[in-house]
């Protein structure tokens, strides 16, 4: 039932007004009672009419029926019917609507059971056909909307629910539009917001997904250490004819190690400086820094026992 519009209220008094001034006047001067009478002729007539005159929305269509027969739509605009003849059944909304709906603990394909919350857009196009076809066409869109999500999800794997939703809601969208079309409603889209699986399940998914990332990180890993051995192969062979090259790339490798300043120990076995030729080199510095030491020791003892036989020898004087 709409609201009573502000202008059937002014158009009352507009009409009543003046006829009951014109009747209290006359009844005033002369006393008779045909004018009261006339009053209140008036006020019916002017209640009957405000009555009859009516408002639709830019939005909206009024569904007329006379003594229970449809004889069309109204508005919008204003427009009178007849009262006590005419009615108006429905106001009918010509906007897109939305209608939330779910499906609760429903199974899918492979029984897994999930909450699944969705939103219907429609809009109505036949407002004769959603008067008159369908008591309260809303609520049995509602209703339609959910036995046709539940249909959808009993057909569907939990996979295809959660990775492939467009295809979902398309599929969706037809079935519900083959059950509301014939009541002059037309579905626009069919959104799915939120699928709700147990919480057990979704630990093992969560663990499931931890796994194919690490797989994948591994094989990464991989092909990561294969391309490196490929390139240290090739490094390999450069070396192999050039002495003087691998010479360069060790010192610059022992010079990158000790530039920082920090003390450092670096522990190299034989067998790979012999390889990369440095035993010998490490040897003869090793040799010269012990035949230096050695050198310098003499030198310092012969230097200290002549300072001590000069502070032990007696003044002969």
């Amino acid at each position: 039932m709409k609201d009573l519009n502000p202008l059937q209220m002014i158009l009352f008094f507009v009409l009543f007004l003046p006829c009951a001034w014109i009747a209290i006047s006359g009844f005033i001067a002369s006393g008779r009672s045909a004018f009261l009478w006339a009053m209140i002729i008036a006020f019916i007539l002017s209640l009957i009419i405000a009555y009859a005159f009516r408002i639709a929305d830019q939005w909206e269509k009024a569904v007329i029926l006379r003594l229970g027969k449809f004889i069309g739509l109204r508005g919008p605009g204003p427009f009178f019917i007849i009262p006590l003849v005419d009615r108006v059944a429905y106001w009918i909304d010509l906007r897109v609507n939305t209608t939330d709906f779910k499906a609760e603990k429903t199974i899918t394909k492979d029984t897994v059971p999930v909450d699944v919350d969705a939103v219907l857009f429609w809009k109505v196009l036949d407002p004769e056909k959603a008067a008159l076809m369908v008591h309260e066409y809303t609520s049995a869109i509602s209703w339609a909307s959910q036995t046709a999500l539940r249909e959808v999800i009993g057909k569907a794997f939990l996979s295809e629910i959660l990775e492939g939703r467009a295809k979902l809601d398309a599929e969706l969208q037809k079935v519900i539009s083959d059950r509301t079309s014939q009541w002059g409603v037309e579905v626009s889209s069919v959104e799915i917001r939120d699928v709700v699986i147990p919480s057990g399940l979704q630990n093992a998914m969560s663990m499931q997904a931890q796994a194919e990332r690490e797989q994948h990180a591994r094989v990464i890993l991989g092909e990561s250490e294969k391309l490196i051995a490929s390139k240290f192969t090739e490094a390999a062979n450069t070396y192999a004819n050039n002495p003087t090259g691998i010479h360069l790339r060790a010192m610059n490798m022992l010079y990158e190690g000790m530039k920082t300043g920090n003390s450092m120990i670096v522990v190299v076995p034989a067998s790979v400086l012999n390889t990369m030729s440095l035993g010998d080199t490490t040897g003869l510095i090793a040799l010269a820094k012990t035949m230096e030491d050695q050198k310098g020791v003499p030198k310092v003892w012969s230097q200290e026992v002549t300072t001590s036989t000069e502070k032990q020898k007696p003044d002969t004087k």
